[in-house]
């Protein structure tokens, strides 16, 4: 049988451990026939990077900042032959403003959040579309604390819900070209992000409470959602948020 993904090349941005759910799609990706090329955002992360896309038979991995414009410009010269799929799995807020009220939100940690977080996406999908002439499938993760409010997660829910928005105006802009944007929102997961969350254990505790599937969420499945977005199984789906989280998006209480 066929691999979903065979004949494909795909860019995860934002792999930083194993626990990432970045790692666990770009390892989805290999699987289903992929040939996956990695990022890292500086030296203090190339040696993991380099040594996770041993484990999954990377083609490539180069460092590239987000913030900064002359890294993005090196994706054409490391891509010349082309791309299919990009997974933006890149976010950062100041761990103070995620502990304080968000009202104490400082301006420079505001805009360090929608910096890094939401307007990342667009910087990277200006600079991946020339790369895909026959259309390909860009995709970012987002949570829930983008609609909802979430104790503790303050200015990043804020830059969630730029980043989503950014997806439909990006959907709207590239739809034209085939190129499909999409979203998936994860219920919670332990990776190293989720511990600058203070109590990020008693939101895992309350949704494996009140899921409808009464349980947390895996990240192979926040994987295999991200296979069927950038197969040509996902060929009618742009501009959406899809939910991965047991279902508990749609509880009230």
């Amino acid at each position: 049988m066929a691999k979903l993904l065979d004949g494909k090349t795909a860019l995860i941005l934002g792999v930083a451990n194993k626990w990432s759910l970045a790692y666990a799609i770009a390892a989805a990706y290999s699987r289903e026939g992929a040939k996956v090329v990695l990022t890292f955002q500086g030296e203090r992360l190339k040696q993991t990077v380099e040594e996770l896309g041993q484990e999954i038979g990377a083609s490539k991995v180069f460092q590239c900042d987000v913030t900064q414009p002359a890294e993005l410009e090196r994706i054409s010269a490391e891509l010349s032959g082309g791309l299919d799929a990009v997974v933006h799995a890149i976010a950062f807020a100041n761990r103070e403003d995620l502990s304080r009220p968000f009202v104490e939100t400082s301006r420079d940690g505001y805009l360090l959040a929608q910096e890094v977080s939401s307007y990342s996406l667009l910087a990277v999908a200006r600079a991946t579309a020339p790369l895909m002439p026959q259309g390909g499938s860009l995709l970012t993760l987002t949570y829930l604390g983008s609609q909802r409010v979430v104790p503790n997660y303050n200015v990043m829910g804020v830059a969630k819900a730029a980043l989503e928005a950014t997806v439909r105006y990006l959907a709207s802009d590239l739809g034209p070209k085939n190129i499909r944007v999409n979203a998936i929102s994860a219920g919670p997961v332990k990776t190293a992000s989720a511990r600058a969350i203070k109590d990020f254990s008693s939101i895992l505790d309350v949704v494996a409470q009140h899921a409808p599937l009464r349980r947390n969420t895996d990240p192979a499945e926040v994987a295999d959602t991200a296979v069927f977005l950038a197969s040509d199984l996902g060929r009618g789906v742009t501009g959406n948020t899809i939910f991965v989280d047991a279902g508990f998006h749609i509880m009230g209480l």
